[in-house]
C-alpha cells in the first residue's frame, strides 16, 4: 500500500472554501493601497542569504535559528567563496530593498510606495498562529525625501485601515523610538547596565543575547526575563533632542487621526535595520502569538545594502494568517449565474450535448455557468445546482428540444418561465 502524504509541518492548505475570505482579504487590501497611492510589487521567494544576514543581522534570531536556506544546485569542483547559498525570504523589506538598489528606483521617482502580498518562510517550531509558511501584507516607503514624521503617521494610520475594513476591534497599537544609530548605540549600553545586576535570573539564551545583540532580552518570552525586564525604567534619556523631537511629532500626527496608541519602551524589534518610530499592533485574542504585525523606519539600510546614501525608508508587514483569525467570523460562499440540468431521453445524448454547446456560448458571454456531467435524474441534478449556490437553473430535456425554448427558474422565488437561447441570456445579463 502506498505511503499517504501529509502537507510539510508547519505549512497548511487553503481550501476553497477558504480562499475566499483569502481573495477577501486581498481584494479590499489591494483597494486600500491603491486610495493611498502604493503600487505593488513582486520580488523572488528565495533570496542570497548573505541578503538577509546583512540586513537582519547575523546575530538575529531570524538569521541564527529561523532561516530555510535551499540545498546548494551546484556541480562538484565549481563552488566558489563567493557562493554563500540562498535561503527562503523570511520577511519582505531586505527583498524590497534589494529591487529597490538593483532597478535604480531612486533614479525613476522621488519617493517608492510599494506593496507586497506573499508567503514568507520561517523554520520555527509551529504553533497557531506561527507556521513554517506564512503570508504577509506589506509596505515600504523608500526614498531619498521619506525621513518625515508625517510619512510614519501614514505608514502606521494605513495598516491601522486594513485592520479596521475587517471589522477588527480591541486590537493594541504599541509604538516607540530607537532613536538614531548612536542614540541606539547610547541605549544598548543603558541597557546593558540596567541588566548585569539580574544576568543570572536570564535564560541561558538572554544570557548570551546580552552581549551579541541586547535589545533582543526585550522581547524574550520566558517568565523570569519578562520579570526582569519589566521592572527596567528605560524611559527616553538615551534619546538625542532631535530624535524626541521627531517622535513627538510623529504621536502629535497619530492624535491629530484619532489613532489610539500607546509608548512603550521595552518595543525595540529584534532586527538590526530599525531606527527611529518602531510599532507593533497586537490583540489579546491571538493568545501567545498576539502580534498581527509590525514594522519601523530604517533610514540607513539602503546605503548598507550598496544603494545611494541619505535614502531612507519604513515600513510594515502584517500576517494574512493572524489578521484572518482575529476578523470576527464570517463566510463568503461562490455562487454562480446559473447551473444547467439536462435530461436526455433513453439511449439519447441530445440534451447533453446541446447543455454543453449552451454553458460554453453563455460563458463566453461572462455568464457563469456549470452542469453535474454526473447525468443522474432530475432530482440528483438539483440537488447539485442548490449546492453550487445558483441563482438560476436552466433545464433542457425532450421538450424543450422540441420547443427551441428552454425552462429558466429563479432559485431564490421558484419561479420558472419558458424561453429563448436570446431571452434567457438578456435575462440573465440583466440579472
Amino acid at each position: 500500500m502506498a505511503n499517504k502524504f501529509s502537507a510539510p509541518r508547519g505549512t497548511a492548505d487553503i481550501l476553497p472554501e477558504e480562499t475566499l475570505l483569502w481573495q477577501d482579504l486581498e481584494a479590499k487590501t489591494r483597494e486600500l493601497m491603491r486610495v493611498y497611492g502604493y503600487r505593488e510589487i513582486r520580488t523572488p521567494i528565495f533570496e542570497e542569504t548573505a541578503l538577509f544576514a546583512r540586513s537582519l543581522g547575523q546575530s538575529s534570531d531570524v538569521v541564527q535559528k529561523q532561516m530555510l536556506n535551499l540545498a546548494k544546485n551546484v556541480s562538484p569542483g565549481q563552488e566558489s567563496q563567493e557562493d554563500g547559498g540562498l535561503s527562503l525570504r523570511p520577511e519582505g523589506t531586505a527583498s524590497i530593498v534589494r529591487s529597490y538598489i538593483e532597478n535604480s528606483l531612486d533614479k525613476k521617482e522621488g519617493l517608492s510606495k510599494l506593496y507586497y502580498v506573499g508567503p514568507m518562510f520561517r523554520g520555527e517550531r509551529p504553533q497557531k498562529g506561527r507556521l513554517r509558511q506564512f503570508h504577509q501584507i506589506g509596505v515600504e516607503v523608500i526614498g531619498p525625501n521619506s525621513f518625515h514624521p508625517y510619512l510614519d503617521a501614514e505608514v502606521i494610520a494605513l495598516s491601522v485601515r486594513i485592520l479596521e475594513q475587517f471589522g477588527i476591534k480591541d486590537f493594541e497599537l504599541r509604538i516607540n523610538s530607537l532613536g538614531s544609530n548612536e542614540d541606539k548605540r547610547n541605549f544598548s549600553t543603558v541597557l546593558r547596565e540596567r541588566l548585569k545586576k539580574d544576568m543570572g535570573k536570564l535564560c541561558p539564551e538572554c544570557q548570551s543575547r546580552f552581549e551579541r545583540n541586547v535589545f533582543r532580552v526585550l522581547d524574550c518570552k520566558n517568565k523570569e526575563c519578562k520579570a526582569v525586564v519589566a521592572k527596567l525604567d528605560l524611559g527616553d534619556a538615551h534619546l538625542s533632542k532631535e530624535s524626541k523631537e521627531y517622535f513627538g511629532k510623529v504621536r502629535e500626527a497619530l492624535g491629530s487621526l484619532k489613532i489610539r496608541h500607546t509608548v512603550s519602551p521595552q518595543l525595540v524589534r529584534g532586527l538590526d535595520y530599525y531606527t527611529h518610530t518602531v510599532f507593533e499592533i497586537s490583540h489579546s485574542e491571538l493568545g501567545s502569538q498576539d502580534a498581527l504585525g509590525a514594522g519601523g523606519r530604517y533610514n540607513d539600510l539602503v546605503q548598507e545594502l550598496g544603494g545611494s546614501e541619505g535614502v531612507g525608508g519604513i515600513g510594515f508587514a502584517l500576517g494574512m494568517e493572524r489578521v484572518l483569525l482575529a476578523q470576527p467570523a464570517a463566510e463568503l460562499k461562490q455562487s454562480i449565474d446559473c447551473f444547467v440540468v439536462s435530461l436526455d431521453a433513453a439511449g439519447e445524448k441530445k440534451a447533453s450535448s446541446e447543455a454543453f454547446k449552451f454553458i460554453e456560448e453563455l460563458r463566453a458571454k461572462a455568464v457563469t455557468a456549470d452542469t453535474s456531467y454526473a447525468q443522474g435524474s432530475m432530482k440528483s441534478q438539483m440537488r447539485a445546482a442548490d449546492k453550487s449556490g445558483a441563482r438560476y437553473v436552466i433545464i433542457i430535456g425532450e421538450d424543450e428540444l422540441r420547443d427551441g425554448k428552454y425552462t429558466l427558474k429563479n432559485m431564490h422565488s421558484g419561479d420558472q418561465e419558458k424561453l429563448s437561447f436570446s431571452e434567457v441570456l438578456a435575462r440573465l445579463l440583466k440579472k
